[in-house]
């Protein structure tokens, strides 16, 4: 499915002077934005598809286009704590929407240990959405604690930027709350009662305590890795438009036409990937880190376990003879490392084959069919790495 512009703005070329410079965190971000700004504009990218979230050092322009966003659009503290200065101080002025504490925002909680042990997916309430949130999304307190001695990523191969970090660059903004890009109830997803989640969502503490594991790693809270489920890229569409909207009101109508078309193709696309991935259910596998929760919720699949948590960090000897012995037990044959990452430590716990899931798009054109792309890769992925040759 191609998105070019859906909708053409009211006004040819007055309105385009005023559309909003946006800003986006992360490529599957980028791409839900570009769906709906459509021919309006399009969003810049804070953090390189190829560069871990988890742990990037902002090069300058990267610092710029913060500077000059009219709109912030992100996944938020939990995905990558270090960007949460660099909003505050580059984008002050901006409207920021934080997608992970968007009160409709389906979410799951971190899991721990390097092996999952089965659980019930329960997709038509979503309980354990409604669970993992209720505990993890307090929002008041941010626990504002400095998470870079947590993200010491020597195996990451992502460039030191050293000097050129510029996060901090003397930009004092006033931050100002901007409680529009919050307050979207209307959005109608029959299928999975999300009233329920916005109930979850006590946004009067942000509740982020983190608590270290052996390795010194916070691996506790809301599992920031939401955007796998599409459920969520529907919901979010829908807050996106209604943001741009405000900021732009004469093309509020295209962004809520184009954001419309958006969601009806990821709706016929949660179709897609539940056909491709329908043979493989049960079938055991592991993967590189722990970012895959939200999809094997959201399709009934599950892994067996992976070798980083999830923030990708390193792990412990430990944590990898845990998850060989699982392999093991399980009789697990297909094993799924991230192209960004090095593959090296998959050949060592016992599967047979090796397969690549790309979860964050490093490979895709950037644009409005990113996140379509996305998915169904990953779907594929899955399929061909579990899927004995003929």
């Amino acid at each position: 499915m191609k998105y070019l512009g859906i909708v053409m703005g009211c006004a040819a070329t007055g309105a385009i002077a005023d559309v909003p410079k946006v800003a986006v965190d992360i490529a599957p971000v980028h791409s839900i934005v570009s769906a709906v700004m459509g021919d309006l504009g399009t969003p810049d990218l804070v953090i390189p598809a190829g560069a871990s979230p988890h742990d990037h050092a902002l090069r300058p322009s990267e610092a710029r286009a913060l500077d000059q966003a009219d709109v912030v659009v992100w996944m938020g503290h939990a995905l990558a704590p270090w960007l949460e200065g660099p909003v505050d101080s580059l984008a002050g002025d901006a409207t920021v929407l934080e997608l992970l504490d968007h009160p409709q925002t389906l979410l799951l909680e971190v899991r721990t240990g390097a092996t999952f042990g089965e659980h019930d997916h329960g997709h038509d309430d979503h309980d354990d959405h409604k669970e993992a949130a209720a505990d993890a999304h307090d929002h008041d307190d941010h626990g504002d604690e400095e998470h870079a001695d947590a993200h010491d990523h020597d195996d990451h191969g992502h460039d030191d930027h050293g000097d050129e970090d510029v996060a901090a660059d003397g930009h004092d903004h006033d931050h100002e709350e901007h409680a529009d890009s919050d307050g979207h109830d209307d959005h109608d997803h029959a299928s999975h009662d999300d009233k329920k989640h916005a109930d979850a969502h006590d946004h009067d503490d942000l509740g982020h305590e983190e608590h270290a594991d052996a390795d010194g790693h916070a691996h506790e809270g809301v599992d920031p890795h939401a955007w796998l489920d599409p459920e969520n890229a529907i919901i979010w569409a829908g807050a996106i438009a209604e943001l741009l909207g405000a900021q732009d009101p004469d093309n509020a109508a295209t962004y809520a036409a184009n954001a419309e078309v958006f969601k009806a193709d990821i709706e016929a696309l949660k179709g897609e990937v539940a056909a491709t991935l329908e043979p493989i259910k049960g079938k055991p596998f592991v993967v590189f880190h722990d970012a895959y929760h939200y999809f094997e919720e959201r399709f009934e699949i599950e892994a067996a376990g992976a070798i980083s948590a999830s923030d990708a960090v390193s792990p412990s000897a430990a944590r990898v003879a845990e998850l060989r012995e699982t392999i093991a037990e399980l009789e697990a044959v297909c094993a799924l490392t991230e192209p960004q990452y090095n593959p090296g430590i998959l050949n060592a716990i016992g599967t047979t084959e090796l397969g690549e899931i790309d979860p964050i798009g490093v490979n895709l054109d950037l644009g409005a069919g990113l996140y379509r792309d996305l998915i169904a890769n990953m779907a594929t992925s899955l399929s061909t790495c579990l899927t004995p040759p003929a």
